[in-house]
């Protein structure tokens, strides 16, 4: 079960920088960058999305080991 959190924040971590990053670009963009706001920011906003939705997942019932 540990796996499972240690995905999932291995998912969060970096996809929440990278959006983050995205955004912050998009947002203060100016000169000839400023026609790649729309881009910067739909990049950045699918990046924490995903990393959100990772977080909000259900984990999986751990396995039983019946065995007889």
């Amino acid at each position: 079960m540990s796996l499972n959190r240690t995905a999932k924040g291995i998912v969060l971590v970096p996809s929440l920088l990278l959006g983050g990053a995205f955004l912050a670009a998009g947002v203060w963009s100016d000169g000839p960058a400023a026609s790649n706001k729309g881009l910067a920011l739909t990049l950045g906003g699918v990046l924490m999305a995903a990393g959100l939705l990772a977080q909000l997942l259900p984990e999986s019932a751990p396995e039983s080991s019946d065995q007889d």
